[in-house]
């Protein structure tokens, strides 16, 4: 278990790693350590101490996104906002600083300023499954339904995708040792899937494996 948790937090890093030169920042180790804290944190739903452990961040992106979520499901919407928007400013590209803030102003009751942003994120990311959700969410409180129907139709296609995802996941979890967690991942999987679908084969192989050897 502690190999695999050692595993993970390299992938983490790889993964920051990448994302910081992206951008051209200069992350150090007290940035990166700062950072994996935090999110040890936001993942056990700490959401105000993770938001709190990163509140002198100015400039880390990755630091700058996570505390704008855990501002944002601690409920503080004003500094969720702030947060967004200097993510946003530090690096423009960045779409889920963005879809963050369409959420805020959304729930700040700027409804016409979050539809406007998410059309435009629509244009560089059509194909985002949380994005059509939350564009969808505005259409249905418009009474939009034509629009609402047609975004969410767009989701469900792209569902399969997402299957594929989760069955990846559920490999490399598997392999790490992680029996538990894969399952969980293959039936999420398996949920997203219709039943003629092809996926559907390895997803049950996969399954049945593991839980021979989990039992």
């Amino acid at each position: 278990m502690k190999k695999t948790y050692c595993f993970f937090w390299i992938i983490l890093l790889c993964v920051n790693f990448f994302a910081v030169v992206s951008c051209k920042e200069k992350a150090g180790e007290d940035d990166i350590r700062l950072y994996v804290n935090a999110l040890e944190l936001y993942g056990d739903g700490h959401f105000s101490l993770a938001a709190e452990l990163l509140a002198g961040v100015k400039k880390f992106s990755p630091s700058l996104i996570l505390r704008a979520k855990s501002e944002y499901f601690s409920g503080n919407l004003d500094r969720a906002e702030k947060s967004c928007k200097q993510a946003v400013k530090y690096q423009p590209a960045s779409f889920e600083a963005k879809l963050y803030l369409a959420r805020v102003l959304r729930d700040k009751g700027e409804s016409e300023e979050a539809k406007q942003l998410a059309e435009n994120m629509m244009i560089d990311n059509p194909n985002d499954i949380r994005l059509l959700r939350f564009a969808a969410t505005l259409a249905m409180e418009r009474d939009d339904a034509v629009e609402a129907a047609m975004l969410l139709d767009r989701a469900v296609e792209l569902s399969a995708d997402s299957a594929m995802v989760l069955l990846d996941r559920a490999r490399l979890r598997w392999i790490a040792g992680r029996g538990g967690e894969a399952l969980e991942d293959l039936s999420r999987a398996g949920a997203m899937l219709p039943r003629n679908s092809p996926v559907l084969r390895s997803i049950n192989q996969l399954e049945k494996r593991i839980t021979e050897v989990v039992q």
